[in-house]
């Protein structure tokens, strides 16, 4: 999953993910667009708010150089 499909396939809408995650949305958005990526410390947190193993989650993005 990208990090937008497993939070749309939690029903959960960005605000309420980014305030459950502790970032902003604009942070959330940058992780969802590959712009940037999660740390260490907030991945668990994803996983388990979205119900989703890391192992099924793509990090990267969808473009890279």
């Amino acid at each position: 999953f990208s990090l937008k499909a497993a939070r749309v396939n939690a029903n959960l809408d960005q605000k309420t993910a980014a305030k459950a995650i502790g970032v902003s949305n604009k942070t959330l958005g940058s992780w969802e667009n590959g712009i940037t990526s999660p740390t260490a410390e907030k991945i668990p947190l994803i996983c388990k708010l979205y119900g989703v193993p890391y192992d099924q989650l793509n990090f990267l993005p969808n473009n890279p150089l």
